[in-house]
């Protein structure tokens, strides 16, 4: 079984504020960077996958292949890192609603719905994919675009 972390508990320079997730690749916690100070989705990794040295490398692999990466419709990646046995990923914070809850909140029209779907599709180029694509998506709300 994976620790849970609770708000005010400190991993590496970042304060947990609240955990807002969980799937394949651990549980996901809201976090202030005390160093920078800004909030920031922080993934911690399951101990089964940070146990197993080739699951490590792959994601490792995917975190710099997807830091690299430069482009409006993918989340940076600021750090991969470890402190006292914790592995985590800390990304880039995407305020909004899942697209799915702003489907239903808004109710829009299918070319609409069609365009925010054409969104999240585009990226920096064909031969870039994350198999850690997260099952929904986060809408950025600016100027009325998803």
């Amino acid at each position: 079984m994976n620790k849970e972390f609770t708000a005010n508990t400190t991993i590496s320079h970042y304060r947990i504020v609240s955990k807002i997730g969980a799937g394949g690749v651990g549980d996901v916690y809201l976090a202030e960077d005390t160093l920078l100070h800004r909030k920031l989705p922080l993934k911690v990794l399951p101990t089964d996958v940070a146990s197993n040295k080739n699951r490590m490398r792959r994601f490792n692999q995917e975190a710099v292949a997807a830091a690299a990466l430069n482009h409006p419709n993918i989340a940076h990646v600021y750090e991969i890192g470890e402190a006292d046995g914790v592995h985590f990923i800390a990304m880039e914070f995407i305020d909004g609603v899942t697209l799915c809850d702003k489907i239903h909140r808004d109710r829009p029209d299918l070319r609409k719905v069609i365009g925010y779907f054409a969104a999240c599709c585009q990226g920096p180029g064909e031969s870039s994919f994350r198999r850690d694509r997260p099952p929904r998506p986060q809408a950025r709300e600016h100027h009325g675009d998803a």
